[in-house]
């Protein structure tokens, strides 16, 4: 190989391990809402590797794997066991608690990582969490000293974005989202029904161009109305469109859907209850034969019906209420912007990445040729 050859050859490593390393801004997510507020997150999550929804359940410390199925109804059947098989760099969306503080918010001390011999910050962020944190964010969570002295054995938390923040006055499910290659803020926007004003002031964007590939923002998904008490051990009870959740000690399954004008359905899981408190589930009815989820006589008006609705739980009984809920279609939602042509503001996460993409093919061609 000639010297312009061997040159060519070494700095495209170099350039690949370029596009390949280049670092994501950090995603840290406002809350603020008053300090120790809760909620439910989502975050994305991939493997390198091919992996198992036990083995995704049991690294993110979720408890129950039905809880891992509801967060993900559109890709995962209902009734995937733990040893359901889920392709290398498939996206699962992870739940898990949130706690806002300082105006910030992360999971609630969850997941815990135990540190295996032969681990480092970086690749425990990089690669065992696929980057949704950075190795930093792991030392300042945990009060690590020096990052490059960890002791395997010990446990770590593994600090996730989060938020329970209200966006635009209307509850959401805040999804801590990782930007696929070639996406744009107006294209994310319209695929999640927000806004591209609302993403770039969500995540401190102050130009759509600057969106990155792999980034972790965060995306506002609406949640559907509910009749939970805020003194229920579950509230805010937040599920958003195509999702389902069991709460309750797993008594009670609420699901969102649009098409149900974003009013939550609950009805009885028929699960057994978990948690150790309750031997079997108590009852959900509102009056006479009425339980969670059945409806009442129907109306006069061919727009509503009453229905008996989950208000939350406590540590001894499941409530309920006879709530009101609209049948006719809802309006279309607002478009979420301006349409923004082929190199226009909406190409973020795509415009660096693939004009390296073109450099790097262009040197692969003239390798060949010498």
């Amino acid at each position: 190989m000639g010297k312009s050859a061997l040159w060519l050859t070494t700095f495209t490593l170099v350039l690949t391990g370029f596009l390949t390393a280049r670092a994501q801004p950090e995603a840290n997510f406002k809350c603020s809402s008053s300090t120790n507020a809760t909620c439910r997150a989502l975050i994305d999550y991939f493997s390198q590797n091919a992996t198992t929804l036990r083995d995704i359940q049991k690294l993110f410390n979720v408890k129950h794997l039905p809880d891992v199925l509801g967060a993900n109804a559109n890709t995962i059947p209902e009734n995937a066991s733990g040893s359901y098989s889920v392709a290398p760099k498939q996206v699962v969306r992870i739940p898990f608690p949130c706690k806002c503080s300082n105006g910030t918010g992360l999971s609630n001390h969850v997941p815990l990582y135990k540190i295996k011999p032969g681990d480092g910050l970086d690749y425990i962020a990089r690669t065992v969490f696929a980057g949704v944190v950075t190795y930093q964010q792991i030392q300042k969570a945990n009060n690590i000293s020096d990052a490059n002295k960890i002791i395997a054995g010990d446990s770590i938390w593994i600090p996730l974005p989060c938020s329970c923040d209200s966006v635009g006055g209307s509850s959401v499910v805040h999804y801590a989202y990782i930007v696929p290659l070639g996406s744009s803020v107006e294209g994310i926007a319209q695929e999640f029904g927000t806004t591209e004003q609302i993403i770039l002031s969500l995540n401190g964007i102050d130009d759509p161009k600057k969106l990155q590939a792999q980034q972790v923002i965060d995306v506002p998904l609406k949640a559907c109305s509910t009749s939970v008490k805020n003194n229920s051990m579950d509230y805010p009870l937040l599920v958003s469109n195509s999702t389902y959740v069991y709460t309750a000690n797993e008594c009670v399954k609420c699901k969102c859907d649009s098409s149900n004008n974003y009013v939550l359905q609950c009805e009885p899981s028929q699960l057994k209850p978990t948690g150790g408190k309750w031997s079997v589930c108590p009852s959900m009815k509102c009056t006479g034969n009425l339980t969670i989820g059945n409806l009442t006589s129907a109306s006069d008006d061919p727009c509503n019906r009453t229905f008996c609705a989950y208000a939350g739980y406590s540590f001894k009984r499941i409530n309920t209420i006879l709530a009101n809920e609209s049948t006719c279609p809802a309006p279309a939602p607002a478009p979420s912007g301006g349409s923004v042509g082929p190199g226009g503001s909406g190409s973020g996460a795509s415009r660096t990445t693939f004009g390296l993409i073109i450099v790097l093919h262009f040197i692969l061609l003239a390798l060949c040729l010498l």
